[in-house]
This record gives C-alpha cells, sequence and structure tokens, in this order.
C-alpha cells in the first residue's frame, strides 16, 4: 500500500464543500480539517505508484474549491505500538 499525505489550500469559504468531496473520492481515505498553514489534509490509499497521480492531479485538483496541493509519499510508518516494541525486545514487562 503507498500512502500519500496531501496537503490542500482551498477557497476559505468552501472548506466543509471540498472535505466532503474530497473524501469521497476513490483512493482518498481520510480528510481532516486542520489548523495552520492549509485548510486539508488527505491521506491517499493506493496499490500502485502510478495511481498517486491519477488520484491527485487527476481527481483532488479537480475539484472545485482547490487552488493548490502539496504531497507528500510516506515511505514507512511508525506507530507508538511499533516502537514499543521494537525497544522492548528481549526485555521483560516491568508489571
Amino acid at each position: 500500500m503507498i500512502t500519500a499525505i496531501v496537503m490542500v489550500d482551498c477557497e476559505t469559504d468552501s472548506i466543509p464543500e471540498v472535505a466532503g468531496k474530497l473524501a469521497d473520492l476513490p483512493g482518498v481515505s481520510e480528510v481532516y480539517s486542520v489548523a495552520g498553514g492549509v485548510d486539508l489534509i488527505a491521506m491517499v490509499r493506493v496499490r500502485e505508484f502510478d495511481q498517486i497521480a491519477e488520484v491527485i492531479a487527476g481527481r483532488i485538483s479537480k475539484v472545485p474549491g482547490v487552488l493548490d496541493t502539496q504531497t507528500h509519499i510516506a515511505f514507512r510508518a511508525y506507530s507508538r505500538h511499533d516502537l514499543d516494541e521494537a525497544f522492548a525486545i528481549g526485555l521483560a514487562d516491568a508489571d
């Protein structure tokens, strides 16, 4: 699975509508309304690398109200659970 984090700038008065339309697109798993330098963050998850361009340039960028996107491709995912296990190898719980 390939994951891309897409930062989306959109017209201020259309943020909720853009978020809803993005969330309905194939390949978009989640959309977050955020504070900071961008309006929305869309999580794109696809099986093949070529699908990234299809989803972002072919769908996300064409949603009315989207002004700009910036895409970050994830190389590896880390979670608290993964890190706890990695640092606890061979160590018994202190409980």
